[in-house]
């Protein structure tokens, strides 16, 4: 069996590349072996053998699915932000359900959710917020901070002060949860300082 994945070429077409299931799974199994080996070495000090030793793969391989080691890092981040923006988007979406039309409240379970992923994810989100990462990565998490900033902004009806308050303090939390070496109390520190954005109010 194969699966149909979209790609784009240099030219800008859209063509249509066959990935066998085969295929699928060896890039599985680099980018979890990967995982492990960024977070137990980190970035810098993580190397292409080790990858694939623990994946059972072969260089080749590896450099049939990635272009190096920047890239299954990269791929490990906008993955695990896939999931997140989905973790947020269902919870805003089940907010509005419910019946709750206020912006602060469908923010609050938006980021309640999202801090959810990072607690669920903790390893490989501290990765991320360690500052070890390829060259340019801190653009990419940048330009991340930026997306996530408008689309508050249009949740808020584009009140910037509110905007640049409630993101860059949900932000610090979430560099003070992901970090955090004891579990519980970044729950606790979670539930606590969502409390208090949600008392924030508009000028």
């Amino acid at each position: 069996m194969s699966s149909d994945t979209e790609t784009s070429s240099d030219t800008g077409r859209t063509v249509t590349v066959r990935t066998s299931d085969r295929g699928a799974a060896t890039r599985g199994a680099l980018l979890e072996a990967a995982k492990d080996v960024f977070i137990t070495s980190g970035f810098a000090e993580a190397g292409v053998t080790g990858v694939v030793a623990r994946a059972g793969a072969s260089v080749g391989s590896l450099y049939h699915h990635f272009s190096g080691k920047a890239d299954l890092y990269l791929t490990l981040f906008e993955e695990f932000q896939e999931r997140q923006t989905q973790r947020t988007r269902q919870a805003v979406q089940a907010a509005r359900a419910a019946g709750e039309t206020e912006p602060m409240p469908q923010f609050l379970a938006g980021a309640r959710a999202y801090l959810d992923g990072c607690l669920a994810e903790r390893d490989l989100a501290a990765l991320f917020l360690r500052g070890d990462g390829p060259p340019g990565f801190e653009v990419i998490m940048r330009d991340r901070l930026r997306q996530w900033a408008r689309r508050t902004a249009a949740l808020f009806e584009h009140e910037d002060a509110l905007v640049v308050v409630v993101t860059g303090a949900l932000a610090a939390v979430v560099q003070e949860v992901t970090l955090s070496e004891d579990p519980e109390a970044a729950r606790r520190i979670s539930a606590d300082a969502l409390a208090i954005i949600g008392g924030i109010r508009r000028p």
